[in-house]
């Protein structure tokens, strides 16, 4: 068997791993937990030189060159969450070591919860609700426009943006997608129809926000943006709050009569006096899309299908690349 080491805090191995998949792992690979050493790099360094096998998750400390020197078996790091920026360096690049994320399995609860806000957002179900709530009887917002015939425009065809599109497909809806590394291939696949980023705004009744969060997407999203919204449009937004310039957000969404779900900001949380706090039309959630609860058990078994693959000698599912650097969250 394979020596394998469990490398991250004992509150996100338990959060991730949960005892069957843990139990599953310990089946198949000689596993060594070491969430009490995590950052100490000498009381590491006899694990280390043994192990050919990391599994990770939030928290995993940097993979630098001592790291790395102390590890010379290493083949393979399985990371049970999303982005890996904070831990991978240049040296572990040239090592040429396989990683991978679970990316794919944070995704799966952001399109659910996307497609549920698409819903609440064109039934009005927030309105409804507070005219309900304020007149103590039965109230219906004037302006319900519902999904049937609806024009839905997402921004970036990733894992999650492909995901709501592919999804859509079962909707009466149109769907249109910004990203400019959409192939005509893959468009065809979703069933939607590309349109420029100036165009989704002015164009769709929901416009949501799935795009990587790079230097090159950074307040992508404008001012403009939101005072082009046809009114009673829907903006949502799962991604991150740093690709929305969100000052120039808040005063259309004051002076319009457009609808926000937002999820994530710039910072987080907003700062005490944010608008965004008050303000009817914004439906304000505390970065909640993602994996939560028992949901994040969801990414111990894509790691545990991953190393089973690995262990078979097959390619992995979702592996990590040093070009997919640049374009990942």
């Amino acid at each position: 068997m394979k020596r394998a080491t469990l490398l991250l805090p004992a509150s996100a191995r338990d959060a991730i791993y949960d005892r069957e998949t843990l139990s599953e792992i310990r089946s198949i690979v000689h596993l060594t937990d070491c969430a009490d050493r995590l950052g100490r790099l000498d009381a590491l360094k006899p694990v280390l030189a043994e192990t050919e096998i990391i599994l990770s998750g939030w928290g995993m400390m940097p993979l630098d060159a001592q790291f790395l020197e102390a590890a010379p078996h290493l083949q393979a790091v399985f990371y049970g969450a999303g982005s890996v920026r904070d831990f991978v360096t240049d040296h572990f690049w040239h090592r040429g070591i396989l990683l991978t994320s679970t990316y794919a399995a944070n995704a799966v609860p952001v399109i659910e919860y996307t497609l549920s806000t698409i819903v609440f957002g064109l039934k009005r179900v927030i309105q409804a609700r507070e005219l309900t709530r304020h007149r103590h009887t039965f109230a219906r917002p004037d302006d319900v426009k519902g999904l049937y015939g609806a024009k839905i425009g997402v921004i970036g065809a990733g894992m999650v943006g492909s995901g709501v599109l592919e999804r859509l497909q079962s909707y009466d809806v149109t769907t249109y997608c910004y990203d400019p590394y959409l192939s005509e291939e893959k468009a065809r696949r979703l069933n939607t129809t590309p349109l420029g980023l100036d165009e989704i705004f002015s164009t769709c009744d929901v416009v949501s926000l799935h795009a990587a969060n790079t230097p090159t997407t950074e307040h992508m999203i404008r001012g403009h943006h939101f005072r082009s919204m046809k009114d009673g449009a829907v903006f949502i937004n799962t991604a991150r709050g740093k690709i929305v310039k969100e000052d120039e957000m808040i005063e259309p969404l004051r002076q319009r009569p457009i609808f926000a779900f937002i999820d994530v900001t710039d910072p987080e949380p907003p700062p005490s006096d944010s608008p965004l706090y008050d303000l009817p039309n914004v439906f304000l959630t505390p970065h909640l899309a993602g994996s939560g609860g028992d949901e994040v058990h969801r990414q111990g078994r894509y790691v545990l299908d991953e190393l089973t693959r690995f262990l078979n000698g097959r390619e992995p599912r979702y592996p990590v690349t040093r070009d997919m650097m640049q374009w990942m969250a």
